[in-house]
């Protein structure tokens, strides 16, 4: 009998019903702005859609050209809710949103549950927002993939780089890093910080802080990995939520980046 995660946060940070779901993407990419780039990785943000949807889209708008040669997609993400140890596998056979389900790469879950740091945690996966916010988006863009999602908690980045080794394929893998920027400072200190982080990715410097980036291991991790494959990083929005749907006396960064073949250029 196969074990499925529902949705749990459609309602709250995306709509719940699918038609609506399905146009507001749409909208959403619609509008991006559109980069000449063949993404390996991409690091968008995790709030909700009226808040950080544009610039999530911006990065799923640069796979369209390629859509048809991704069949796995690697998404790793801050827990938010439940603390664990290392990376955490949901130990589901699908994810589940309104959009329809999305089986996981059993395979390459077998992969990396052989490495010391991946266990496995429903718990950690059961109402965590940072994965599942990217799956419509998955969904709209791609017409046929499976997903190998892992919640990260307390790990090192050389530990992250690891995971994301054994599972980094070719041309038909696509690695996502979730992650938001800096949380709740005035508007004018959030672009100072989150300039400083994102030069500091665009540089390959890491670590990054977890007060710069809410998934700084993540994207520390994906840095090692993608130095060693000769990656380079574009920086395609930043922006944060005084700058979308907010107040500006505390706001929340967020940015999106393409990392591909060092020869591409923006």
């Amino acid at each position: 009998m196969s074990s499925v995660r529902p949705a749990a946060v459609a309602g709250m940070f995306y709509p719940a019903d699918n038609r609506r779901l399905a146009e507001e993407v749409q909208q959403l990419l619609a509008r991006a702005r559109q980069f000449d780039l063949a993404p390996k990785a991409l690091i968008v943000p995790h709030a909700g859609y009226i808040y950080s949807g544009a610039i999530a889209a911006t990065a799923y708008a640069t796979l369209r050209p390629y859509a048809a040669q991704i069949r796995r997609v690697v998404l790793l993400g801050p827990t938010h809710r439940v603390a664990v140890r290392g990376l955490a596998l949901p130990g589901a056979d699908a994810f589940e949103t309104p959009l329809g389900r999305i089986m996981l790469d059993a395979s390459a879950a077998a992969t990396v549950s052989r490495l010391p740091q991946v266990s496995v945690s429903a718990e950690a996966h059961a109402l965590e927002h940072s994965l599942e916010v990217q799956l419509p988006f998955l969904q709209s863009v791609l017409p046929d993939f499976v997903l190998l999602p892992l919640a990260v908690g307390m790990a090192t980045a050389e530990e992250v780089a690891e995971v994301l080794e054994a599972v980094w394929g070719g041309e038909e893998t696509l690695i996502v890093i979730s992650s938001d920027l800096s949380h709740y400072l005035p508007y004018r200190d959030a672009q100072r910080v989150d300039n400083e982080t994102a030069q500091s990715i665009l540089k390959m410097h890491q670590p990054i802080a977890h007060d710069h980036a809410c998934g700084g291991t993540p994207v520390s991790g994906l840095i090692i990995a993608a130095k060693q494959h000769h990656l380079a990083p574009h920086l395609l929005d930043l922006r944060n939520s005084g700058d979308t749907a907010g107040n500006r006396d505390q706001v929340v960064g967020y940015a999106s980046f393409a990392f591909t073949d060092e020869g591409e250029q923006l």
